[in-house]
């Protein structure tokens, strides 16, 4: 490894005297033979410039009287030598500077007497010594012994940045409560210290408001001119996160006239830009959050929410599903503790909807928040239960798992196009216990009713899925949010009806949809409850969501609706949804029944003017001759009869995509042979009707 720097600088260490063994034999009391005396060992000092030919004697007073002399204070006694002592002549009190028995790098008790009178200075005079002293180290009033120190005057010592005012004061009964309270108070200063500094930090940051609002007011020419040019979308980003943080700390950040409401706006018409929003969409789903909010939500419907599959139980266990996919290379974990059925997917080497799984049913696609109403109605073994717009089937088979195929599920849906894709899951799902149906729900208690629970998944808006359909961003205006909330109170009185009061185990009711807007959850609830009092809200019991509003731009609704569910995107990644649970609680008054007052004041008249002839009718050989051409209801004209009938005919050629024309052909001799004996039955037929009349 080489030399270090230490042996490079001062070498290695002097060989040991015959004379020092001889000095320690001496002190344990054995006999020493006689050794020639040696010169003593000459340690130089750094600071010394010249090496002085040592005399004898002087040499220690010297140097004694060189220090007092030099710093000007009195020296300490030195240690006894060979039972010695020394006196300074001075009166004055110094720091001794390093002794020789110091310097004897711990490999002695010191030198000897004899080595004392054979220094190296002893033949200086006491004036030379002197002279001398501003060359030697002692010399400098930096330089203390710390072992000839007085401790009652040793004082601390410490580096440059420090005084003494740093030096820790001795703890003692006395002092306590005095050294305790400095303490506070200094950790005090620094606490307001770095407050400050940070309140200083803050104020540097935010000393430059954002320029987000323009000036002045743009002409027509130059708005047309910005319509036509594409967007800088970083430019929009950059100003909505400035807008965002002036809308945080208004009061600091705004700047001086201008208005919350010119910041909103702003912030408005950037996010129309940059996410493709209408502004009539984008100002409705602004007032359901604060602008921070809002922005989380916008930005959340840019991302698609993850992949999951629920599990059939019918068929399979979560389990043995799960290690099935996870051999074909599927990237899966649980949707969360919420859940026993969901599998979230994070990636696939293989189509989902083909595998053999898929295909025997073991699983099916559907949305985590789609688990949410299923979970909440909590159907039972045995129970009859009405699922009013099931397509595509994943919350009735749901249903069907939960109540191990016993029971009977009626699952509806008007559109035959819709129910086809439903038969097919429930077949695949096997799902024995479902019946489905091609009905306009609001037909429901009508057709059949005394469910002991009903689910109503209503049709809606989608401004939960915005992710799935971006459509949604621009196709939906204020005739939407008209037209759809009163299809939904139908369907929900319609439901409320369907539903048996009288249950044992029921008598339930889930309300749901995939949208976020107040006018389709909260409003719709609420007309529920003021039009049918024998029902009332009843926690969901599910494991989070965020509480339904109570009220919204002014408008209050009834306290139990913070029972009700929300869940949004940017919260829980998940679809946007609202769920309510409803029980009914006695049975629908009868004067509520009609859906319209007018309706219900109608049909009593209709009832009362409607006239039911109960004769019975007799038949053609007991009527007599001259009464059976007098009736009512008269003859039958064929002739304009098969008029409508070819009309009907070509119309029902061009639904199935056939020419009409075909019938025009020209017919073959079979064919015209069988015309023509058609043409003379109906002939002789004419003529004897005409016969019996006459």
């Amino acid at each position: 490894m080489g030399v270090g720097r230490r042996f490079k600088k001062q070498g290695p260490p002097e060989p040991l005297s015959e004379e020092h063994f001889a000095k320690l034999k001496r002190k344990a009391g054995l006999p020493v033979d006689d050794i020639p005396t040696e010169a003593p060992n000459k340690k130089k000092r750094k600071t010394a410039k010249e090496p002085a030919q040592s005399n004898g004697a002087g040499a220690k007073k010297g140097a004694q009287k060189a220090n007092g002399k030099s710093n000007g204070v009195k020296a300490a006694p030195a240690p006894k030598q060979n039972g010695k002592s020394t006196k300074s002549k001075n009166k004055k009190h110094v720091p001794e500077t390093e002794s020789d028995e110091d310097l004897s790098d711990g490999l002695g008790d010191g030198f000897s007497g004899s080595e004392l009178d054979n220094d190296e200075f002893s033949d200086l005079d006491d004036d030379e010594v002197e002279r001398l002293g501003d060359d030697f180290i002692g010399s400098d009033d930096s330089v203390y012994d710390s072992d000839a120190e007085d401790p009652k005057e040793r004082r601390a010592m410490f580096s440059e940045d420090e005084d003494e005012s740093d030096a820790e004061e001795k703890l003692t009964a006395a002092n306590i409560v005095g050294l305790s309270r400095k303490l506070d108070e200094q950790i005090a200063q620094e606490e307001a210290e770095a407050q400050a500094e940070l309140e200083e930090a803050a104020l540097q940051t935010n000393i430059e408001r954002p320029h987000v609002l323009d000036d002045e007011e743009e002409d027509d020419l130059a708005l047309k001119t910005k319509a036509l040019l594409a967007p800088d979308l970083q430019l929009l980003r950059n100003r909505i996160t400035d807008t965002l943080r002036v809308l945080d700390d208004f009061a600091n950040l705004a700047e001086e006239g201008r208005s919350r409401a010119e910041y909103t706006s702003q912030f408005l018409k950037d996010v129309c830009a940059y996410y493709g929003y209408s502004e009539y969409l984008a100002e409705k789903l602004m007032n359901l959050f604060t602008p921070r909010e809002a922005f989380a939500f916008f930005e959340a419907n840019e991302t698609a929410r993850p992949v999951v599959i629920r599990t059939n139980t019918l068929r399979t266990h979560r389990r043995d599903l799960a290690q099935a996919l996870i051999n074909r290379g599927v990237t899966l974990e649980p949707v969360g503790k919420w859940s026993k059925v969901g599998l979230q997917i994070f990636e696939s080497n293989v189509p989902l909807g083909a595998t053999p799984e898929y295909l025997a049913g073991h699983y099916i696609l559907q949305a985590a928040s789609s688990f949410l109403p299923v979970m909440a109605l909590g159907p039972q073994e045995g129970e009859r239960v009405l699922d009013m717009a099931a397509a595509p089937g994943g919350k009735t088979t749901h249903m069907a798992a939960m109540m191990k195929n016993t029971g009977c599920i009626f699952a509806n849906d008007p559109s035959k196009a819709r129910a086809k894709g439903l038969i097919g899951n429930v077949h695949r799902l096997g799902a024995r216990n479902v019946v489905v149906c091609n009905y306009d729900a609001r037909e429901f208690p009508r057709v059949i009713g005394g469910f002991d629970r009903v689910l109503l998944d209503a049709p809606c808006s989608g401004t939960g899925v915005i992710a799935k359909d971006p459509s949604v961003k621009t196709n939906k205006d204020e005739k939407d949010f008209m037209v759809l909330p009163h299809t939904q109170k139908q369907l929900l009185l319609a439901a409320i009806d369907s539903v048996n009061h009288a249950s044992k185990t029921g008598g339930y009711l889930v309300y749901s949809t995939c949208s976020v807007t107040v006018e389709e959850n909260e409003q719709v609830v609420q007309y529920a409850l003021n039009k049918r009092p024998n029902v009332k809200l009843v926690s969901t019991d599910l494991p989070f969501g965020k509480e339904g509003f109570t009220s919204y731009m002014g408008k209050k609704f009834d306290p139990s609706l913070r029972l009700t569910r929300r869940y949004y995107p940017h919260t829980y990644n998940v679809d946007g949804f609202f769920v309510a649970k409803f029980q009914k609680i006695g049975p629908t008054p009868a004067n509520l029944v009609k859906d319209k007052p007018a309706q219900a004041a109608s049909a009593p008249r209709a009832e009362e003017e409607e006239v039911v002839d109960k004769t019975p009718i007799a038949a053609d050989d007991d009527i007599p001759e001259g009464a059976r051409g007098q009736d009512d209801f008269g003859g039958f004209d064929d002739d304009e009869d098969e008029k409508y009938m070819e009309r009907a005919k070509r119309n029902a050629m061009r639904r199935r995509g056939l020419d009409p024309k075909a019938l025009e052909k020209p017919k073959t001799n079979g064919e015209a042979k069988a015309e023509t004996k058609v043409e003379k039955k109906k002939s002789e037929s004419k003529t004897k009707s005409k016969r019996k009349s006459s």
